[in-house]
């Protein structure tokens, strides 16, 4: 029996969404861009001050409020590096994301959408998009393509042809219940890969243009559909954390063609 993430009848009102940035917002802008959508963005929030945060140009641009809490100042002033490794570095994030989590309440948040946001985050209640097929697993059932060099080390491991995937987000990196696995991108190599893994700089040139590729071929995609399914109700998990579509599991994760 599964519970969907989101009852717009038990609400009677669209999904209120917080979106979490840290760099240029494309994945968020894609989420601002979708007309007659059933969710509502009601503010951005970043964790980056600087001008590298394009999140005040998006809010100021769409009319929302925009919050920005300088992470590293923060770590900083406190004398705590910026890690989740260390228990000292575990208290000061969770320490941090309690000015997120008051904000969520004031404005009666229903999900929190991660798009960008380079901060591991302690709160629940959210979707991540990740440019990675989470539904690939290795030898000891762990998924095998996570952190911030997905695309890089896919490309590494010979992998022919990359995709993205949205998860719900929960107290790991990268291993909450998998939602949506996106469309194929093709690895496209101009040299045999054990010739360009002798050239790390190349092929992390290579990784980072399929990287961009694959914004518009599943982050796109894929980071507006799982909300719309969230808030229209259709989407939801089982107790074991697989994701359901119209009350049908999708243990390797609903695709697009399954709509």
């Amino acid at each position: 029996m599964s519970r969907p993430l989101f009852d717009p009848q038990a609400k009677g009102r669209p999904m209120r969404v917080a979106a979490f940035m840290s760099g240029s917002g494309t994945n968020i802008r894609r989420l601002l861009e979708r007309r007659d959508a059933p969710y509502e963005i009601v503010f951005i929030f970043s964790d980056t001050a600087d001008d590298s945060c394009r999140g005040q140009e998006i809010a100021r641009e769409y009319g929302l409020p925009y919050i920005a809490y300088d992470t590293r100042r923060f770590h900083q002033l406190r004398g705590v590096k910026r890690t989740i490794k260390t228990p000292e570095g575990l208290a000061a994030r969770r320490e941090y994301d309690q000015v997120a989590a008051r904000l969520l309440q004031a404005f009666e948040i229903d999900l929190i959408a991660l798009g960008g946001y380079m901060s591991f985050l302690t709160l629940s209640g959210g979707v991540n998009v990740h440019p990675a097929d989470l539904s690939l697993l290795d030898e000891q059932g762990r998924r095998r393509f996570v952190g911030d060099d997905a695309v890089y080390e896919a490309i590494a491991a010979g992998q022919t042809e990359l995709r993205s995937s949205t998860l719900w987000i929960d107290q790991g990196v990268d291993t909450g219940p998998l939602l949506m696995v996106s469309d194929p991108l093709p690895v496209e190599l101009p040299a045999p890969l054990e010739e360009l893994k002798a050239q790390p700089q190349r092929l992390r040139q290579i990784a980072d243009e399929h990287q961009e590729r694959l914004k518009e071929r599943g982050d796109w995609v894929i980071f507006p559909l799982t909300l719309e399914l969230i808030a229209t109700g259709r989407m939801g998990l089982t107790p074991e954390g697989v994701v359901t579509l119209d009350g049908r599991e999708y243990p390797q994760g609903v695709r697009p063609s399954d709509l």
